[in-house]
């Protein structure tokens, strides 16, 4: 079978400058192409970077795209751009998989564009756009909750809208953890965009409150990811204000923000030296899976999030991951607390982090290629 995976507008291919679709489906890709497929990867122009290669079997086709913006509007007026650019040099006789808002539309229009199915990947909340994709014929949900508003969106589409989680490297992530030294601190980490919906202020708070308890055990808590706006950050202006929310540092905390981590095998490492995972996004129209909270639960670590309807995928309260109202009015006293029933009890800390290992392992990237080759196998 010849695939086409179409990627945004703002990111390479390989994933160079993070982006969890580009890395998840970069990995997706190289196991079709491993399958015998013939695997085409549609991605943005970047520096030093040929414009055609082949990396691992995938044929890599790059075009110029530009910076993502503040602007929703700006954003969809450029993906639209960018879609039609990549309906010109997409093959006709491909199967097309889109990360992209207006291509899925621009290829099923009537007259049809072309014979072969087109598969779109809804990475986000849906916000009406699937109304235009009555003709598409298979569409992939990254969890539950976006199947049921894509559903309720367009109720027409029926059983054309599947889950399709998004995968991880399970061997990278679940290699042994190394003992930490006696009287270590015990460390709390975030990764991902630095950015207002995550809830960083929450957590900044918390971690306040947490300063003050003077029973608590050492802690060190660790954010990690890019502030940029071009990399779908706050800004340096709203990363300051996240610096002057954050406690000072005293003899049993610690807080440190780190730059992004591209590398996998490093990114890895520094998730396998979590004990505490925290996510507590706010982002109910902008988070689909959470795959950060997967990788981190595959290396061991107890994942603390917020309550958000995607999670449920994986997350079971009191049994492989503790869960916070994100809407309470005193939600960032019930992310301290949370964090500080984990502080205190390593045995309860053991018990979460051997189930999340557990379920982390349905998300393997071979278990979830299976799965999508079985499917894209029936739209032929």
């Amino acid at each position: 079978m010849k695939i086409a995976i179409t990627f945004g507008f703002f990111l390479p291919v390989p994933p160079a400058r993070g982006g969890a679709t580009e890395k998840i489906w970069h990995a997706l890709g190289r196991r079709l192409a491993a399958r015998g497929h013939e695997v085409h990867a549609y991605s943005r122009a970047w520096p030093g970077w040929p414009d055609e290669e082949i990396i691992d079997g995938v044929h890599h086709h790059r075009i110029p795209g530009a910076d993502h913006t503040t602007r929703l509007w700006l954003n969809l007026l450029l993906d639209l751009r960018w879609s039609i650019r990549l309906r010109r040099a997409l093959p006709p006789d491909a199967v097309v998989i889109s990360h992209n808002i207006s291509l899925p539309w621009l290829l099923t229009l009537v007259p049809p564009r072309r014979r072969t199915p087109v598969v779109s990947v809804i990475g986000r909340m849906p916000k009406g756009q699937v109304l235009l994709y009555r003709r598409v014929p298979r569409i992939y949900a990254l969890s539950e909750a976006v199947r049921a508003a894509a559903r309720r969106q367009c109720p027409a589409l029926g059983s054309a809208v599947r889950v399709l989680s998004n995968a991880i490297d399970l061997r990278a992530f679940s290699s042994p953890r190394a003992r930490p030294a006696e009287g270590s601190p015990v460390r709390i980490g975030y990764v991902g965009r630095l950015h207002p919906e995550k809830g960083l202020f929450l957590l900044a708070e918390a971690a306040r409150q947490l300063a003050l308890d003077p029973s608590l055990p050492p802690w060190r808590l660790t954010l990690v990811g890019p502030s940029a706006i071009s990399e779908g950050g706050g800004g340096e202006d709203w990363l300051a204000r996240l610096r002057a929310l954050l406690p000072a540092p005293g003899p049993g905390c610690a807080v440190e923000i780190l730059p992004p981590i591209w590398d996998q095998e490093s990114l890895a490492a520094h998730y396998r030296e979590l004990d505490i995972f925290c996510y507590p996004s706010l982002a109910d129209q902008g988070e689909t899976f959470g795959v950060s909270a997967v990788e981190a639960m595959a290396a061991g670590a107890v994942p603390v999030l917020s309550d958000l309807a995607c999670f449920r995928d994986f997350a079971r309260p009191n049994e492989n991951a503790l869960i916070f109202n994100r809407a309470d009015p005193d939600a960032a006293r019930q992310l301290a607390d949370r964090i500080a029933t984990l502080l205190r009890d390593s045995d309860l800390r053991a018990s979460l982090a051997d189930s999340a290992r557990e379920t982390a392992r349905r998300f393997d990237y071979e278990s979830v290629a299976n799965e999508l080759d079985a499917d894209l196998a029936t739209l032929r």
